[in-house]
């Protein structure tokens, strides 16, 4: 008769392998990040030359809206938010020059 792995020893089996995919997701998301970090220095230049401000809170709230609604989970709306707040955040950041 065949014992049945214990559920540790398949959760133990599985862990590498959806590690490695949490891992490739993460390069993905600080590519991206990157990619979104660049535009906004380029967006803070042309906003200096214009002499326009930085923070622009009717855009940024649209911004958030977007993702919350667009969200399919399984991160709640609230977690979206946060993370795309943080995200702007740094935006800002950037097009000031800091």
């Amino acid at each position: 008769m065949r014992r049945r792995p214990r559920r540790n020893q398949r959760a133990s089996a599985i862990l590498p392998s959806l590690r490695k995919q949490i891992d490739r997701l993460d390069r993905q998301l600080l590519r991206l990040l990157n990619q979104r970090a660049a535009l906004a220095l380029r967006v803070g230049r042309a906003k200096r030359e214009d002499q326009l401000p930085v923070f622009d809170p009717v855009r940024e709230q649209r911004i958030l809206r977007l993702m919350v609604r667009t969200n399919r989970g399984p991160l709640s709306p609230g977690a979206i938010r946060t993370v795309f707040q943080e995200i702007l955040r740094q935006s800002r950041r950037l097009e000031q020059g800091r």
